[in-house]
């Protein structure tokens, strides 16, 4: 298992650009973007909150979470856009979740960090934490891995079919597209998907058992 605390503090974090993602960027300037009307978003593992700023920049309110306290001390560091918040926690755990309610979540390299095993457990966390009609918004890193070179993680790599399985239970697809702006490198490798909550007392919809 990867030690993020680890990583962070040898600044060992090739992930992390110093910017907000492009596909992000190009997403908020879409009269139809589903994020522009959140009361609060959160952003799983938000590392030093490029992404969470972006959102804040536009007036969208923003929580980032990060399994790191050094990350979210970097991201605290910075000064503030307004709107937005930091906290220190485990995305499969209710704590910090306590007193916090989303809307709407930005999903940026989390899913493609965790392992595999987990895809299931974060998808049902994701359908634990929305309420019926919120909105996840997927950036999905579908091939991390150039040509030639061995398929280890993380980051993991991920199917488009995959992705669509682990939601359904919880989700409806509304829109998805190949982006056109990205991090040099990853042009034409990444999935934006739009989700929404469905709502409960459907027989076809599952509910979330829960997290630790």
């Amino acid at each position: 298992m990867t030690d993020w605390e680890q990583r962070w503090r040898a600044s060992d974090t090739p992930w992390d650009k110093g910017y907000g993602a492009p596909p992000l960027s190009e997403y908020l300037e879409d009269p139809a973007c589903v994020l522009l009307g959140a009361r609060r978003v959160l952003v799983p593992g938000c590392g030093s909150g490029h992404d969470v700023r972006e959102l804040a920049r536009c007036g969208i309110p923003a929580t980032g979470l990060d399994l790191s306290p050094t990350a979210i001390e970097r991201a605290r560091a910075v000064a503030r856009v307004g709107g937005e918040d930091y906290v220190t926690g485990d995305l499969f755990a209710r704590g910090w979740r306590v007193g916090r309610d989303f809307d709407a979540i930005w999903e940026h390299t989390c899913f493609c960090a965790i392992d595999p095993s987990l895809r299931s457990s974060y998808a049902a966390a994701m359908a634990e934490i929305l309420p019926p009609g919120g909105h996840l918004v997927g950036l999905f890193f579908l091939t991390p891995w150039d040509e030639g070179e061995e398929a280890k993680g993380p980051p993991f790599e991920s199917r488009r079919e995959e992705i669509e399985a682990l939601f359904a239970p919880f989700f409806e697809r509304l829109s998805e597209r190949v982006p056109s702006r990205a991090y040099p490198g990853r042009e034409g490798r990444e999935w934006r998907v739009v989700f929404r909550r469905r709502s409960p007392g459907n027989p076809e919809v599952a509910e979330p058992s829960g997290a630790a």
